[in-house]
């Protein structure tokens, strides 16, 4: 009688543990806290757009996003982490053009940017703007390139550091224009305006969201944006590709993916939820703070971006020699 009891409970536990992945199952995705990673350190542009997105996304899935600073190697270590996750959409970080697009094209780095990972969705764009130094004689985009052609050694520009998108930008500008310009790298965007504000480099090409309070104070001066339109808050400065230089659309922008093998059902979801919450108006509001406009992709949409951007800037990166090291 005691070993009847005994194998009957036995018998029990094994179907109540049996059960409990079903019933997990049964709850739906998510049933628990996902984790964001963020390829930078806390409290910069970019870390801001991933808090004040999953605030608002958690709020649309019923569930908490826990955001993780992981920076390092350019957006490397976050990549790296978010790779070797498991593929259940409890793991996703906020990709960017370094990570899935500029360091990729010029390093060597280890993770397939397009294989490695599941896209799910878009989040923003934001333009980057040519500036020159306010002692620099033009006043639009062709009397800068004719300035810089009429005095080739007078003309250097500065980066946030090579193969960064300040820097590839203005190469894929000197490759359009036919100008030469020397490059001077620096270790960040703030330490590269401040040398143009003080005339060691007279030119720039920053994301508008750091370039905004020298454009309003008048110390630099902006020629013209990327993108295919003017941004809102420089409605008097053009597009390149109004001034002439087509499919000049290099943009620095946030999108959200994760491990490769995603379930099909999740990613979807991940997707309409991103959606909804980049059509709230009090959301554009915010990111405008980062110059930052909402700009929603299908994960299908997002993935051929991707494969877009490493693309365009691999190609530039063979044609200008710029191959660095890891």
């Amino acid at each position: 009688m005691h070993t009847r009891i005994k194998r009957r409970q036995l018998l029990q536990a094994a179907v109540a543990t049996l059960a409990a992945p079903l019933a997990a199952q049964a709850q739906g995705y998510p049933s628990k806290p996902i984790r964001y990673i963020v390829p930078v350190a806390a409290g910069g542009g970019s870390d801001m757009v991933g808090r004040v997105v999953t605030e608002r996304w958690g709020r649309a899935l019923g569930q908490t996003f826990v955001v993780d600073n992981l920076s390092g190697g350019g957006g490397v270590v976050a990549c790296q982490t978010t790779q070797r996750a498991p593929a259940d959409g409890y793991t996703l970080m906020q990709s960017y053009v370094a990570t899935h697009g500029t360091t990729p094209a010029t390093r060597k780095v280890s993770y397939d940017a397009v294989r490695d990972f599941t896209p799910v969705g878009m989040i923003g764009m934001t333009p980057n703007v040519l500036v020159v130094n306010a002692s620099v004689p033009a006043r639009t985009l062709k009397e800068f390139i004719d300035y810089v052609k009429r005095n080739p050694t007078r003309v250097n520009y500065g980066s946030a550091g090579p193969g960064s998108l300040t820097h590839l930008t203005m190469e894929l500008f000197k490759q359009e224009t036919g100008v030469f310009m020397l490059h001077i790298p620096y270790r960040g965007i703030a330490p590269a305006l401040n040398d143009l504000i003080a005339d060691q480099t007279q030119a720039l090409f920053p994301g508008l969201a750091a370039a905004l309070p020298h454009l309003r104070s008048g110390r630099v001066r902006a020629l013209a944006v990327t993108g295919k339109q003017r941004s809102p808050l420089l409605k008097d400065v053009p597009t390149m590709e109004e001034v002439g230089l087509q499919g000049f659309n290099a943009m620095q922008w946030y999108g959200v993916a994760g491990p490769a093998g995603m379930p099909v059902s999740v990613v979807r979801q991940l997707n309409e939820s991103l959606g909804s919450v980049l059509k709230a108006p009090d959301l554009a509001d915010k990111l405008a703070a980062e110059a930052v406009m909402p700009w929603a992709m299908t994960p299908e949409e997002f993935g051929q971006h991707i494969r877009s951007e490493i693309g365009r800037w691999t190609a530039l990166a063979k044609a200008r020699n710029i191959q660095l090291d890891d």
